[in-house]
């Protein structure tokens, strides 16, 4: 019986032009109406559409075509538009999983077509197989039909051809007669691919991890062999029992982007085995033991019973804080304070047309002074005033105090953004009176407030790590912050950051520019330091490098230019959980006196993390420039491991008890390469957080 989609391509040919003539013509055809399908159809004329059902339709119409194409490119094995098409549409819109009329699915092509770069590339977007393949004998018979029926066809086809004589109607059954002969080719294609397929073999460097004391994970690669059909999903088994006899459980992974799988709800100090077995069109393959074969759930907290670090600091925290705020919420210095307007809850958009104004108080050049900055950065631009200007206050004029101390209290301070009114309003009672630290630390909250209301926004970004200095005696302290919606601001304009450097004219020399111009000068490495210390570790267990360095007012740390929130360091490997296999057995290697043997013993369980933490030591000394053989006089810090979450810990590694922090004059003997800088101690701290 003749398929549903073969009736509907014949009655099609009847009202369309003559269709390709050869298996490339037709691909010639689809490449050249696929490159009309990458047109967006938001970006049609919405004026020339009458309602929006015809809008709805245009679409459904547009997303179909792009379907179409997705089969054709797997039929003709286009690996790149395929690529191009799972790119530009979700799996949704692509209809990646809705079988068409002859009860396929774009990865059945593929798996039964043996291409296995295209059905990969399927498989990580999300595609299943078709759902009509319940055993090996339906997959069977359903290819024999679409064989047969494809056969039928083209003989009747060809019957006709050769009986009529030649004119037009004889020259369009040429054409479906070719068509038909191409697609007779695909079929006996799949299905001689399906005949000749096996089982496939086990998976491939299966490993076992400890991931908590409740979970293990699993992670393995593909078979090694070419020769089978391509896998599309695997099944992860464990049992307490080395035999698998009960199994516990079992579970199917069929994301195959990353070949990994976390076992949760286990017993804490059971051991429990694990294998895997992978899957293609003709059915399970053998298993694959992990290695090791078992892993007991544990964490290295449970060596000594230690509770986490941070348990409870921030909500005991917030309590300390509640209590402050309610001994001083009666206090006359707070009457201001409950009449103030809530500026918080202006638009930006709104806040910012005062900003604007030719009576804002932004100020336009430097005095001798303490000053504050506030830089808005969206992509490319930046955010300034109506003279071009970035947003300036004074802090002091007539500032003559510690710096580093009042700017570290400073830094302090923007982690209370929305608390300056409160903290401003408890300053005011003795102020007659304090000291020159507490009036500059007060003329620092009033320079806050001064920016927030002229801004008409309370959060101000991240501070700088280091004031800009100039030979003036003008001092700048400069905040970042990334506007990364898209909205418009009225009587604002967003200046290219290029465009600003070149347009400013200069009031300096080169030999001794003012703060302003070495903000601007600068700015770009600024925006770059801020995006910069925003990014996150992958998950994972590092090693970090901790190197402090001692100045008269203040105490510097070492980090990577690429990281600076976060010490120097390697990752170990990807499973942040240390064990308490794992820990036990490195109290008792830090506990020795003797070097750390160059090569594990043979019979030591813990060789992975051994092996894997030797590597990491030679990375990172490598890294930081000292000399492996130093390494015996090093130390790794074995109080603890620094939990960062739940996705990331850190071990220390520690130089020489007299080298951890270099005092002011004293010579580093270790000198990093480039790509490193020290950021003062508190400053790191902050951005640690």
């Amino acid at each position: 019986k003749m398929t549903q989609q073969m009736r509907d391509l014949q009655l099609a040919q009847a009202r369309k032009p003559p269709g390709p003539s050869s298996p490339n013509a037709a691909k010639r055809l689809y490449r050249n109406l696929s490159g009309k399908f990458r047109v967006n159809y938001t970006s049609f004329d919405e004026g020339s559409l009458v309602g929006r059902g015809e809008k709805e339709k245009l679409r459904k119409s547009y997303l179909f075509q792009s379907n179409a194409a997705l089969f054709e490119a797997v039929e003709l094995q286009d690996l790149d538009r395929v690529q191009e098409l799972l790119k530009q549409y979700s799996p949704e819109e692509l209809d990646l999983n809705t079988p068409n009329s002859e009860g396929l699915l774009p990865l059945d092509i593929a798996i039964m077509t043996n291409n296995a770069p295209i059905a990969r590339a399927l498989l990580q977007a999300g595609a299943k197989e078709s759902p009509h393949f319940v055993s090996l004998e339906s997959r069977s018979l359903h290819l024999s039909t679409l064989v047969r029926e494809a056969e039928q066809r083209v003989n009747e086809l060809t019957a006709q051809v050769v009986n009529e004589a030649p004119n037009a109607d004889c020259s369009e059954k040429e054409k479906q007669l070719k068509a038909w002969e191409w697609r007779f080719r695909l079929y006996k294609r799949m299905k001689a691919g399906f005949e000749h397929a096996r089982v496939p073999d086990a998976p491939t460097n299966v490993q076992l991890s400890v991931a908590s004391s409740s979970s293990v994970q699993v992670t393995f690669w593909e078979p090694l062999s070419v020769n089978s059909a391509v896998v599309t999903k695997y099944k992860v088994e464990w049992s307490c029992s080395p035999t698998f006899s009960p199994p516990l459980g079992e579970a199917v992974v069929d994301k195959l982007k990353n070949l990994h799988f976390t076992i949760r709800g286990l017993v804490s100090g059971t051991a429990y085995y694990v294998r895997v077995s992978a899957y293609n069109m003709k059915g399970w393959g053998p298993p694959q033991a992990s290695v090791p074969p078992c892993a007991i759930p544990s964490n290295w907290r449970e060596y000594d019973g230690r509770a986490p670090r941070r348990r409870g600091q921030a909500e005991a925290l917030d309590h300390l804080l509640g209590q402050v705020k309610t001994v001083h919420q009666h206090c006359v210095c707070h009457e201001p304070c409950k009449n103030q307007p809530q500026s918080r809850k202006h638009s930006v958009s709104k806040s910012l047309k005062h900003l604007f104004h030719p009576g804002s108080k932004f100020l336009k050049t430097l005095k001798r002074g303490l000053y504050l900055t506030a830089i808005f950065y969206k992509d490319d631009n930046i955010l300034v005033t109506h003279e071009d200007q970035i947003p300036v206050v004074e802090i002091d004029d007539t500032y003559s105090c510690l710096l580093m101390q009042d700017f570290l209290w400073f830094t302090k301070v923007s982690c209370m953004w929305d608390e300056i009114l409160w903290l401003r309003q408890c300053v005011t009672v003795s102020q007659s009176s304090c000291s020159c630290i507490l009036q500059t630390r007060f003329k620092m909250l009033l320079a806050i407030s001064q920016m927030q209301g002229l801004l008409g926004i309370q959060d101000l970004g991240q501070v700088f790590f280091e004031p800009i200095k100039d030979k003036q005696g003008n001092i700048l302290i400069v905040t970042l912050k990334e506007v990364k919606t898209n909205q418009t601001f009225e009587s604002v304009r967003w200046v290219p950051i290029c465009k600003l450097q070149t347009s400013r004219k200069s009031v300096s020399s080169p030999e001794e520019p003012t703060a302003l111009d070495t903000l601007l000068i600068s700015v770009q490495d600024k925006l770059a330091y801020h995006q910069r210390s925003s990014h996150a570790l992958s998950p994972g267990l590092y090693l970090g490098y901790l190197k402090l360095c001692s100045a008269v007012d203040q105490i510097r740390v070492l980090v990577p230019e690429q990281l600076p929130n976060i010490l120097c360091h390697v990752k170990i490997r990807s499973n942040p959980n240390i064990s308490r296999e794992e820990w036990e057995w490195l109290q008792k290697m830090t506990s020795v006196e003797e070097p750390v043997p160059a090569e594990p013993e043979a019979d030591t369980p813990q060789n992975p993390f051994f092996h894997e933490l030797q590597v990491a030591i030679k990375e990172l000394m490598t890294l930081v420039n000292i000399p492996l053989h130093e390494a015996k006089d090093f130390r790794l810090y074995s109080q603890e491991v620094l939990d960062f979450g739940d996705q990331v810990s850190f071990l220390l590694l520690l130089p020489p008890s007299d080298d951890v922090c270099t005092a002011p004059g004293q010579n580093n003997p270790y000198t990093p390469r480039s790509g490193f800088l020290t950021l003062p101690l508190q400053i790191f701290e902050l951005g640690e957080e």
